[in-house]
């Protein structure tokens, strides 16, 4: 039985779309493998077809990225990267009601953790959102108002707040550590066999741009996918973002600098 999404089509009567007569840049087929159907033209310029975009921009979403991105060749071998609205995509996927709202709940869920940070609080268990990303200490409103007082608790351990404050590192309750920078610092070490002179680099990073953490799940190369939070790109291997790195190295080729240490601090991300 065909699927729902192999019967997506086209309307040749819609006179909103620009129809090309060339293959689908995002899943290109011989020209014996049948035919595609009709063709559409993005705002970048590549050709699509609903089942194609449908397909990429569902995967972008499993792997938590809620803005997407062209991944068709442009010049040479660089990748398009030029980035489509939401209302563009969903409109040349012909989404489903179902879909729009598979990609409109997942895309407030997604945008919200990365400009928005929040956390349970330990008192009230009501949601809670941080305003300043360098400071530990935050105080809950509800409990305040409930307690006649203020009332502040650490985001590092969930704990009510012990200590002076603000603090970045730590609060004075027992065991309260940073997780992220206990694996940053005794992570395992990973080679990567297909860049000269890498043999023992940290498995664990965290983006130098960002601080998300990236864990090394391959060892094709040295350099990291774009990051999901901040969509920076970085080497895995000296820290710097890929631009300045391969300014004096290559893919396959180890950074002029070297490994970097294991990384001791996480930085903040200072969103503009």
């Amino acid at each position: 039985m065909t699927s729902q999404l192999e019967e997506k089509r086209y309307d040749p009567k819609d006179t909103g779309l620009k129809f090309v007569n060339r293959p689908d840049d995002l899943d290109p087929l011989p020209p014996d493998e049948g035919d595609q159907g009709l063709r559409a033209e993005m705002s970048c310029g590549h050709a699509v077809t609903p089942e194609s975009l449908t397909g990429w921009c569902r995967s972008l979403l499993d792997q938590g990225q809620y803005k997407f991105k062209c991944p068709a060749l442009g010049e040479g071998t660089l990748r398009c990267d030029a980035e489509w609205s939401y209302q563009e995509v969903r409109r040349l996927a012909v989404l489903t009601p179902e879909e729009m709202q598979y990609f409109e709940e997942n895309i407030a869920r997604l945008a919200a953790t990365v400009y928005c940070e929040f956390k349970t609080c330990p008192g009230c268990k009501t949601y809670v959102e941080r305003q300043d990303p360098s400071n530990l200490n935050v105080q809950c409103t509800v409990c305040t108002a409930d307690k006649k007082h203020f009332y502040h608790f650490c985001w590092q351990c969930l704990k009510e707040w012990k200590g002076a404050a603000p603090r970045s590192d730590r609060c004075d309750n027992d065991g309260c550590v940073n997780h992220d920078l206990e694996l940053l610092k005794n992570c395992r070490t990973t080679d990567l066999p297909q860049v000269q002179g890498v043999d023992a680099c940290p498995s664990i990073r965290a983006c130098p741009t960002c601080g998300q953490r990236v864990r090394s799940t391959t060892k094709r190369a040295a350099r990291t996918s774009s990051v999901p939070r901040c969509q920076v790109e970085f080497c895995f291997v000296c820290l710097k973002l890929t631009p300045e790195c391969l300014s004096t190295s290559s893919y396959f080729i180890a950074c002029t600098d070297g490994v970097a240490p294991r990384q001791t601090s996480i930085p903040v991300w200072r969103r503009n």
